[in-house]
């Protein structure tokens, strides 16, 4: 089980972590546990580290920590009363080796992304131990072990690191063996290089952590505990009548995450379907509520477009020219200048001329893109590069879109009804995912449009 940072953000939510792994240990269910730090708190590190790199003077490093021993020190005292001065302890110990490191970072003046790293661990380093000690206040026996301890084995990429398949050994030998007679608590978003170096997971990297530890020690499933009831058919904050998915599979929950569905990170999926763990998606400040099931199965809920997902901030570019056309490599040089440049590419779509290709970017990666295309065409490769931040992307998902005929016909139909251009398409050959970008104004209505067009919010197969 893993519990994000809003739900052991303060001390009535760390008691409801309790009272659920104190139910599922008396129903005779062995849990591990994956913790956040709590919530904006690993925010607040980063700002102080970025306060310490560009201070001139030595900046009081005791004052900009104290409000953070404040809060753990509170909840602690509220959740864990019988621990308060052991953990404490372990909470100052910590702090001051925060403190030290970012003393030695505005010394040097310089802040690397190993030392980066380092420092945004210490978020769940002060909230697992609480969360700790709260379960043994309940009579719950409990260990706190970071990633590193836990087995969690990356690679060196400092602040996006992966875990490595020599994790799982180490898993199962140090974590599965405190199962049967206690509840581990394990600090997510980290792990350690082969040579013990502290690295990050990148975002959502507690979700990760506990998908890497249930492949690990064989969990029967995985359950991401969150602040909402589970993955929905749509943004709820766009589209008002969006209702939860009672099931949804590995690769479905994919595409929509990668579209800016927030629930799951698609790293996390990929050890639970290695090992064919369902994942559970559910709402700690509601735990009776369902959630969703997260499966290997393609079709359970035998509706041909599961859910609609809305990404904006994004820009788009086009790459064309006469001389792209039948001429070897040219894909890869402007793919490549762009990788150098570290531009993530979200869409692709190619027309069959070969004159021209439309890429979808991060709209903060837009100035980095032009940087690299623009040689490209000064050395005449294409004809010219072009850059629209206006723009919005949809994507519309769902297994049941694999050999099921007019389903596009349909999209686009609704979109035309409603008055809505489509400026680009990209489908994959799995048929689980179909794209296509407007202007950024008809992003949300055409969110609506679709949502309505499928009847995403009834429960009836369609």
């Amino acid at each position: 089980m893993k519990f994000g940072g809003t739900s052991v953000g303060e001390a009535d939510c760390i008691r409801r972590v309790a009272d659920i792994v104190e139910s599922h240990r008396a129903a005779g269910d062995e849990l591990a546990v994956v913790v956040s730090a709590c919530s904006k708190v690993t925010d607040q590190i980063i700002a102080v580290a970025d306060e310490v790199i560009a201070s001139k003077e030595q900046p009081e490093l005791g004052t900009l920590l104290d409000a953070m021993r404040t809060r753990h020190t509170r909840l602690l005292a509220e959740t864990a009363p019988d621990y308060v001065d052991e953990v404490t302890a372990v909470i100052d110990d910590r702090l001051t080796r925060l403190q030290n490191i970012l003393s030695a970072v505005h010394t040097l003046k310089e802040l690397t992304p190993r030392s980066r790293d380092y420092i945004i661990s210490f978020g769940e380093r002060l909230s697992a131990p609480i969360v700790s000690a709260a379960l043994r206040q309940r009579g719950i026996p409990s260990s706190v072990l970071d990633g590193a301890e836990a087995g969690i084995v990356t690679t060196a990429n400092y602040g996006d690191a992966r875990a490595l398949p020599a994790s799982e050994g180490r898993i199962r030998s140090r974590v599965t063996p405190l199962l049967a007679d206690s509840t581990p608590v394990i600090m997510g978003f980290m792990g350690a290089t082969e040579q013990g170096v502290i690295t990050t997971l990148g975002r959502s990297g507690s979700d990760y952590s506990a998908a890497v530890v249930g492949a690990g020690i064989d969990a029967d499933e995985i359950w991401i505990w969150t602040d909402v009831d589970g993955v929905m058919t749509s943004d709820p904050r766009i589209i008002k009548d969006a209702r939860v998915l009672d099931d949804i599979s590995y690769l479905e929950v994919m595409e929509l995450s990668y579209f800016g569905a927030k629930v799951l990170h698609p790293r996390s999926i990929e050890p639970a379907m290695q090992k064919d763990i369902p994942i559970r998606v559910k709402n700690s400040f509601r735990p009776e509520v369902p959630g969703t099931l997260v499966l290997r199965d393609k079709h359970q809920e035998k509706r041909v477009v599961k859910a609609v997902a809305l990404i904006e901030k994004v820009a788009l570019v086009n790459v064309n020219g006469a001389q792209m056309i039948g001429r070897p490599g040219v894909a890869r040089t402007i793919f490549q200048a762009l990788a150098e440049r570290e531009v993530n590419v979200m869409m692709i779509s190619q027309g069959s001329s070969e004159a021209n290709i439309s890429l979808i970017i991060d709209e903060t990666h837009l100035e980095a893109a032009k940087a690299a295309l623009d040689p490209i065409v000064q050395q005449g490769v294409v004809r010219e590069a072009t850059y629209d931040r206006d723009v919005a992307a949809v994507a519309v998902v769902g297994a049941g879109m694999a050999g099921s005929p007019g389903t596009g016909g349909r999209i686009f139909s609704a979109l035309g009804r409603a008055g809505i251009n489509v400026m680009m398409i990209s489908q994959g050959s799995s048929e689980v995912n179909v794209s296509f970008v407007v202007t950024g104004g008809d992003g949300k209505r055409a969110l609506q449009v679709l949502h309505d067009e499928f009847r995403l919010s009834e429960n009836s197969d369609d």
